[in-house]
């Protein structure tokens, strides 16, 4: 697998408003000791890359001494990504929080899976209420192997141009473990399918989600990227409510709502979800306007050469 970021997935998210520029105006003197973003759809552009822009941004936390983490729901195969993404700098939190890892020592902080019988067994609830569903699914014994293919039943149309590999339904499930796992309906709507999965599946027993690419997650029980991120806060020794905190989807919401109710700063993007827009705080322009980078801009009052003052 190459170590290039996967390429833009419009049409499977709610991106109305991707490129909307929203005028910040004043944001209060309040700053932040560490910035946590969501990547795909809020912190990358549409091709999937850190803007320069945005790469000023970032620079400048760094140079402030305040840490950046990428918050992501992609999985440990991805990590060359994320590393690349974040300048190989600080702690990363990825697959919604199931795999935490410091990028610049190599070390994993959080390594959790979801047992093959419990997966099956969610999976037969799910689809007792959504019809037949194709699956991929990410091995859990596998999750340190960056260059480890995704398990993808045929079918399934995952939207990355990554390679994978395509199983029949009886083969997608390893024999141990699963990081997480992918459900697609044909004929009903992620919305939709979250929602009646959430209906049958007690979160003891897994955590389901979407990130607005068509399908759900089924994750191991008490993985989202707000447990996810209070890992790297312990490393830092930073508390939720001295985070500001960048999301657009569903999976968002867990960070968004933790931050928010600790006293930290929420922001959606313009093209956030609409129940990511209702949960934040704050609203920024779209993630293809530099949405998170001017709202940094904003915060620490810097300007970014090429980019108009700070917020604009």
């Amino acid at each position: 697998m190459s170590s290039e970021i996967p390429g833009p997935v419009r049409a499977h998210g709610v991106l109305a408003g991707y490129d909307e520029v929203v005028e910040l105006g004043d944001v209060g003197p309040w700053r932040p000791k560490l910035v946590a973003s969501d990547l795909d759809g809020t912190l990358l552009d549409s091709d999937s890359r850190v803007s320069p822009r945005t790469r000023a941004a970032l620079e400048a936390c760094w140079a402030a001494g305040v840490p950046v983490v990428g918050v992501t729901g992609r999985g440990p195969r991805l990590l060359d990504s994320v590393r690349a993404a974040l300048d190989g700098r600080g702690i990363a939190v990825l697959a919604q929080g199931g795999f935490v890892v410091d990028l610049e020592r190599d070390e994993v902080l959080r390594t959790v899976g979801l047992p093959r019988a419990q997966a099956v067994a969610v999976i037969e609830r799910i689809e007792r209420v959504a019809g037949d569903l194709v699956l991929a699914v990410e091995d859990a014994a596998e999750q340190g192997e960056v260059h480890t293919q995704l398990r993808v039943q045929h079918g399934f149309e995952w939207p990355y141009p990554e390679p994978a590999h395509l199983l029949p339904r009886a083969q997608v499930l390893p024999p141990g473990a699963v990081l997480k796992v992918f459900l697609r309906s044909a004929t009903v709507p992620q919305d939709e399918l979250l929602a009646r999965a959430r209906s049958v599946v007690d979160p003891a027993e897994a955590e389901v989600t979407h990130a607005g690419l068509g399908f759900i997650e089924v994750l191991p029980p008490g993985v989202t990227k707000a447990t996810g991120l209070a890992i790297a806060l312990e490393r830092y020794g930073v508390g939720m409510g001295d985070v500001l905190v960048f999301g657009d989807m569903p999976n968002d919401l867990p960070m968004i709502t933790a931050v928010t109710e600790a006293g930290g700063r929420s922001v959606a993007v313009a093209n956030a979800h609409p129940a990511v827009r209702a949960a934040a705080q704050v609203r920024t322009s779209g993630h293809e306007a530099d949405g998170v980078a001017r709202y940094l801009e904003a915060v620490f009052g810097t300007s970014v050469p090429g980019g108009g003052p700070a917020g604009v």
